[in-house]
């Protein structure tokens, strides 16, 4: 189980290669992890459970107290038992026999919930670590959102400056420019909203380890970077083996402790005392001894029992339900995967070097007076629009990928050597 577990972290710390590390005062994804695995206070309150547990199992462990008693007869009446003159005194040790293996029960139920609580444990710091893998990947998004708003701005400076000098010429009219210059404003406000988005989804990420007001820089990347990944059947037969429905197995454990616990109780314990009395009378002593046992517990422990079977039957229905609401889930982002991995080559093989080549023509085209300003910002927006539908796109991807890591548990990404080209160059 650790093994598999060690091989999802392993999984999403992969996800650092496409987010090469560079500069030493920059966060990495590896940076991350180290600080919501140190800080995260989720991971701390199920070590605050496990001392609970611990404590538990102690209490499980311990056997039934033993009793000191003394009863005191024939005292304070009348007559002949006025006063203490006829007073006999008993003096008594008590305790239960258990029977049926109640402590064996207990102890075994105890010790179960403990070592559920380690697999919880790392299936919540697990999850944990995909959540940070998205935050992080959000904050990449948002630099690259920036990068393209600064591009797009670029784009209508130059737009601007080529209606300016046509004005100056004589071949274009006042409104031209007009128009360039609120197209290039939109462009700033644009450059301005990924600004605040950059900050937004740095502080989303700083949260996870308590961190309110964050001045990092997280290190750039590529996450156009979309690795192949194995068939959905190869992907289903490594779910079975997912730590989320692993920890059905310590579930089951549990269940059967407490199952063993309630047939122990079917079988009655022995209350049992022996004692010494002083004989008033005679000045003697004399042993007593008693033994009890309560009827009726065959019958009593039966709505226990069948409570902890039926428990049992219902975590076997439960798996079966998670186990195809896990499936469902892969194919779902499986399925995203390929479709944008599909949609990110296209545009960056084909869609964006044309629109590429058809905006420098219509450049061209528009410094000779050939073309309308109108048909080259269009052809402006259309290419930003392009590329920043392959950045959404990317990042869906990322995404799923991230989801599919973690319902496999394993790694089946190999790191690629080296970005491949947008497709898009040019500014």
């Amino acid at each position: 189980m650790h093994v598999r577990l060690a091989a999802l972290t392993a999984s999403l710390l992969l996800l650092a290669a496409v987010f090469p590390a560079a500069a030493a005062n920059r966060l990495t994804l590896d940076d991350a992890f180290a600080r919501v695995a140190q800080s995260h206070p989720e991971l701390r309150l199920v070590e605050a459970r496990a001392a609970v547990l611990d404590a538990e199992r102690d209490r499980a462990a311990q056997r039934p107290p033993w009793t000191i008693g003394a009863d005191l007869e024939n005292a304070l009446g009348t007559g002949e038992t006025r006063g203490f003159d006829s007073a006999e005194l008993t003096l008594t040790l008590a305790s239960v026999l258990e029977r049926g293996g109640k402590l064996d029960a207990r102890r075994a139920l105890a010790q179960s919930r403990i070592d559920a609580l380690a697999v919880q444990r790392e299936t919540r710091r697990l999850d944990l670590l995909a959540e940070t893998a998205r935050r992080y990947l959000a904050v990449v998004a948002a630099d690259q959102g920036h990068t393209l708003a600064t591009l797009d701005i670029e784009q209508r400076q130059r737009t601007l400056a080529a209606a300016r000098q046509r004005l100056q010429a004589g071949a274009s009219p006042e409104s031209v420019v007009f128009t360039a210059q609120a197209a290039l404003a939109r462009a700033e406000l644009a450059r301005d909203r990924a600004e605040q988005e950059r900050t937004a989804a740095r502080q989303h990420l700083a949260a996870l380890w308590g961190e309110r007001f964050p001045n990092f820089d997280v290190e750039a990347g590529n996450p156009l970077v979309l690795p192949p990944v194995g068939s959905l059947e190869a992907l289903a037969a490594e779910l079975e083996r997912t730590p989320e429905l692993a920890q059905f197995a310590d579930e089951r454990r549990i269940g059967e402790a407490r199952l063993q616990l309630a047939r122990s109780s079917a079988t009655p314990d022995l209350d049992w005392q022996v004692g010494i009395r002083r004989l008033q009378e005679t000045d003697d002593t004399a042993l007593v001894a008693g033994i009890s046992m309560p009827l009726g517990a065959r019958s009593r422990a039966q709505p226990e029992i069948r409570s902890a079977e039926a428990e049992l039957e219902a975590l076997s229905i439960e798996r079966d339900a998670k186990g195809m609401s896990l499936f469902s889930t892969l194919v779902e982002a499986h399925g995203r995967y390929t479709v944008a991995q599909s949609a990110v080559a296209r545009l960056r093989d084909d869609v964006l070097p044309k629109l590429a080549r058809a905006e420098q023509a219509a450049e061209r085209a528009y410094r000779a007076g050939a073309i309308s300003y109108l048909e080259w910002a269009q052809l402006q927006s259309e290419r930003t629009a392009a590329r920043q539908q392959q950045l959404d796109v990317a990042i869906d991807a990322q995404r799923a990928l991230i989801e599919i890591q973690r319902l496999i548990g394993q790694s089946f990404v190999t790191a690629p050597s080296a970005a491949p080209s947008s497709g898009d160059s040019t500014p």
